[in-house]
């Protein structure tokens, strides 16, 4: 995610249930299987967000399934199935879900028990699950594109229907699901829309099928994707096709009238996967491109294999073009950085959100002559500022109330890749670049977490790198920058608030 464009060096504008994830939540599980009642949401521990994701079973696939009416402040009717594996004895399963009404629930087949409790919707189905085994929960329900209050993202009105904006935790405001991204799916969905749009949503088309008016769309994903990256575009759209590096299929969906002015910004795309794939190895999914929707967000999102994009970022200029071309580097970075490796919990953001900030510099660096060491003085000027307001980048604050995506600071964006700055600094651009290839390539379709990143470090400089992260990723100030012992960090403004 980019938030708040603003060309300067400050953040401009802009996202399996492991053993160990699970380890805090089993107790919790276990005595919600001992005593059914009364239904109590859930969570997997997330210190940012204590009720996101649901204990005791592993999401296989989803497969969506949403009727849009045609106007884009009425419900969609849904059905939803998930196929999961219990990892532990359930008498009831918990699923995230916050925004429509429920018709019914099967469990495996069979008609189960649902109540809401806080975000949740508590299934229970006739007899206990057991460890191990498959289930398939089908839930028929709406999915309502007008917000409630309090509760934002979600779908995202756009001027001729509708998109998807789910992160950080907005999954379950449309569909019901585990909403955490450490259990990453595959997805298959389905769309039925009156025949005059046109519906695009991650992964690759398996073809159209048209009834009495109306055209239902399918797309599926070839590899697994954490709920707050799903996209779904259902609009008078035109879909333009190019090739990426290697014959990859990339497909931009664009308002049909601006096809001539959006052209030059979309040819641009084939040449930034090549230059990501010079650093960082090959693209890592079936496709790419951009959505350009006709809306106000107030942020681009890197939602998987179809990045969003307000388009008057390419229609109105308000910023140089080598800003603009740099922030569409920044989404295609988080295809490697945040989508293929997803973070194990939500304050492993910086993971996500300094390597797409990074390489953002880096391609203005290299095609904008925009140097990447004024950028990052400039940060380390503001770094102590940042972690006074919004924490450390490896434990960020929560967010402010009501206001989810307010963990998206600049202590994750300028103030992360500041710390790739000073440890590229540390162990030399050869180690770096080896470090940065090697951890797309291992944790490839999985999740990953701060350790793990300090760890492969460690392991790539061939030392002990754990004093170097704890101060730079964990403390209140920021340390001498290597290489630039005359950088000084402004003391924080008093009264200064996250």
């Amino acid at each position: 995610m980019l938030l708040n464009v603003i060309p300067t060096p400050a953040r401009p504008r802009s996202r399996r249930v492991t053993a160990a994830l699970l380890a805090s939540a089993v107790s919790v599980c276990l005595i919600a299987a001992s005593a059914p009642d009364p239904a109590v949401p859930l969570g997997v521990g997330d210190r940012l967000f204590p009720t996101l994701g649901n204990p005791g079973y592993d999401v296989e696939s989803y497969d969506l399934r949403f009727t849009y009416p045609g106007s884009n402040d009425k419900p969609l009717t849904a059905v939803t199935t998930i196929d999961a594996v219990t990892t532990e004895t359930l008498d009831r399963v918990n699923l995230d879900f916050a925004h429509g009404s429920v018709r019914s629930v099967e469990v495996d087949g069979a008609p189960a028990r649902f109540t809401r409790a806080g975000e949740d919707l508590v299934v229970t189905p006739d007899e206990p699950l057991p460890a191990g085994s498959p289930l398939r929960i089908t839930v028929r329900h709406t999915s309502d594109p007008v917000s409630a209050k309090g509760q934002d993202g979600g779908w995202v009105r756009t001027k001729d229907g509708l998109a998807m904006a789910a992160q950080a935790d907005a999954a379950h405001l449309v569909y019901p699901c585990n909403d955490h991204p450490s259990d990453k799916a595959l997805f298959t969905i389905h769309v039925t829309a009156p025949d005059a749009y046109t519906v695009v949503a991650n992964g690759l088309p398996e073809g159209t099928r048209r009834a009495r008016g109306t055209t239902t769309w399918t797309y599926r994903t070839g590899h697994p994707m954490a709920t707050e990256l799903t996209q779904v575009s259902i609009g008078r759209s035109a879909v333009l096709h190019r090739r990426g590096p290697h014959g990859l299929p990339v497909r931009d969906v664009i308002p049909r009238a601006d096809r001539a002015a959006l052209e030059p910004w979309l040819r641009k795309t084939p040449g930034q996967i090549a230059w990501m794939e010079s650093k960082v190895g090959r693209y890592p999914f079936e496709t790419y491109g951009l959505l350009m929707a006709q809306a106000q967000t107030g942020f681009e999102l890197e939602t998987q294999t179809l990045s969003l994009f307000e388009k008057e970022l390419f229609t109105q200029s308000v910023y140089p073009k080598w800003y603009v071309d740099s922030i569409m580097v920044h989404e295609l970075s988080h295809q490697w950085f945040g989508n293929s490796v997803a973070p194990r919990t939500w304050s492993d953001v910086w993971l996500n959100e300094g390597h797409a900030t990074w390489y953002e510099a880096l391609y203005a660096e290299e095609k904008a002559h925009q140097p990447m060491e004024k950028r990052m003085k400039a940060a380390y000027r503001l770094s102590d500022s940042w972690r006074a307001a919004g924490g450390p980048p490896a434990r960020p604050k929560g967010p402010k109330p009501g206001q989810k995506i307010s963990i998206f600071r600049p202590n994750v964006y300028d103030g992360a890749a500041l710390v790739l700055y000073a440890l590229r600094q540390e162990i030399g651009r050869p180690a770096f670049e080896r470090l940065e290839r090697t951890w797309v390539s291992v944790n490839r379709d999985g999740a990953a977490s701060t350790a793990d990143f300090t760890d492969l470090a460690s392991a790539v400089a061939a030392r002990d790198l754990s004093g170097f992260f704890e101060a730079w990723l964990y403390g209140e100030k920021t340390p001498p920058m290597p290489g630039h012992p005359d950088w000084r960090s402004d003391a924080p403004k008093a009264g200064k608030k996250a």
